[in-house]
């Protein structure tokens, strides 16, 4: 046990043979009634939108993101992200002293509020006006006869011009998506670098990495359920970002031993990334699972502190010794 993390009793404390059961099925993949909920909402979104006079001429890609599409959500994860993103309208990042006109760019043929302004109407005439909310962010669809919960956020492509060049010459750029929130700002997003790199790491870690991330959102609920604060305001996105900064030789398999149970693997989880958010040095190159921002760069909506708390509650929650 790390020289910090004390034992201490919890409501409801439960023995490791007890907690490997639960863990096992709290670690289990989305159901396929889950995974046709995600296809229907991205089908039922596609559909307003080729409904719409001026939408359904446009260049749109519609998908889910986020935990729908890497199987790491759990329950409470009601709603399914759908990305409507424009792909001929760009919101880029160039290198110092470049800027559009290096890389042949134009100005664009639709604002950014007008083009979420669309996406709106389209929502509203598929689904009703009680059933779409409109966030600072994204849309809350709910409430209708389609029976899809969904939050719709409406994005254009997001570029990051690099400086370097491709094979046949063209500006090699970092693809993602971006948006305005109502309230000002620009929030920037990699979805398919988060999925690729999140199946990559499931694969490499004998396909624990989803179910460990499963496992700590689980716990994380029941912590909340059960008032300990250190659990309050942590994001599903945090656990996950916390499991994927852990090195892939603490989950699965130890040499000639064999799978370990996952009360193990979540246990060597839980003191690696304590260990490593217990200073700003020891976790300064932590990434996000796509590994384009810094996880605790200022602007996220979390702190290592809060982070390091989190991890002593679930140690202690769990009764490791």
């Amino acid at each position: 046990m790390p020289a910090e993390l004390k034992e201490r009793p919890v409501s409801g404390e439960r023995s490791p043979s007890a907690w490997e059961p639960i863990l096992t099925t709290w670690s289990k993949g989305p159901s396929k009634t889950e995974q046709e909920k995600c296809e229907n909402a991205e089908k039922q979104v596609r559909k307003a939108l080729d409904a719409s006079e001026r939408l359904s001429k446009m260049d749109i890609t519609v998908f889910a993101q986020g935990s729908y599409r890497g199987r790491t959500n759990v329950r409470l994860d009601s709603d399914v992200d759908i990305n409507v993103r424009l792909n001929t309208t760009l919101f880029c990042d160039y290198p110092p002293g470049k800027a559009d006109k290096d890389f042949g760019l134009t100005d664009g043929s639709i604002s950014y509020a007008d083009f979420k302004d669309l996406v709106g109407q389209a929502l509203v005439s598929r689904f009703g006006r009680t059933g779409v909310t409109r966030g600072k962010k994204a849309f809350d669809v709910h409430e209708n006869t389609n029976k899809i919960e969904a939050d719709v956020v409406a994005t254009f492509e997001h570029r990051r011009y690099t400086g370097r060049e491709n094979w046949d010459g063209s500006a090699h750029f970092l693809k993602g998506t971006a948006f305005i929130p109502d309230n000002g700002g620009i929030v920037k997003n990699w979805p398919d670098q988060h999925f690729d790199n999140g199946k990559k790491k499931h694969e490499d870690t004998g396909e624990r990495y989803r179910k460990v991330v499963r496992i700590m959102k689980l716990m994380r609920n029941e912590m909340q359920e059960a008032k300990v604060p250190e659990a309050m305001n942590i994001p599903s996105f945090l656990v996950e970002c916390l499991v994927w900064n852990t090195p892939n030789d603490k989950f699965g398999l130890d040499g000639w031993l064999g799978s370990l149970p996952l009360y193990t693997d979540l246990k060597n989880v839980i003191v690696s990334t304590y260990n490593g958010t217990k200073t700003d040095a020891g976790c300064k190159e932590w990434g996000e699972v796509n590994e384009l921002k810094y996880l605790f760069a200022p602007g996220q909506p979390w702190t290592r502190d809060q982070a390091n708390n989190f991890l002593v509650a679930c140690w202690n929650y769990v009764g490791y010794k």
